[in-house]
């Protein structure tokens, strides 16, 4: 009886070393794939603030101004006119003063129960 007790708990035992020693190398092998994705990040972080660098730079001014010189033919480019820019004039102006007959008239429907967005929906 003791003795079957004994390869019984023998066996548990190598059972639960070999266990433990799997379960020791895969957190091993996912510690180095964390590390290599950290130094993956790291390194793509960097190529990215340099490409915003290289962006910047390329989209200077000065930069721009003598290819679009070389090019302004071929691309049959014009300098911008003030007639392309909207006027005062055409900007809508406040209302002097606000609808209360309005804010009344929804606020009292919803104080009656009344969706005014359901209304919209079913007049559509």
């Amino acid at each position: 009886m003791i003795r079957m007790l004994n390869i019984i708990l023998f066996c548990t035992t190598l059972a639960a070393l070999v266990g433990v020693y799997g379960l020791k190398y895969d957190v091993e092998d996912i510690a180095s794939e964390k590390t290599a994705l950290e130094r993956k990040i790291d390194r793509q972080t960097g190529e990215l603030s340099l490409l915003k660098a290289d962006w910047s730079y390329l989209n200077q001014p000065a930069h721009v101004g003598p290819i679009v010189a070389r090019h302004q033919e071929a691309l049959a480019l014009l300098p911008t006119s003030q007639e392309q820019f909207g006027r005062m004039d055409n900007l809508p102006m406040r209302p002097a003063a606000p609808d209360t007959a309005a804010l009344d008239a929804l606020l009292n429907s919803l104080d009656a129960g009344i969706d005014p967005i359901e209304q919209l929906i079913e007049a559509n």
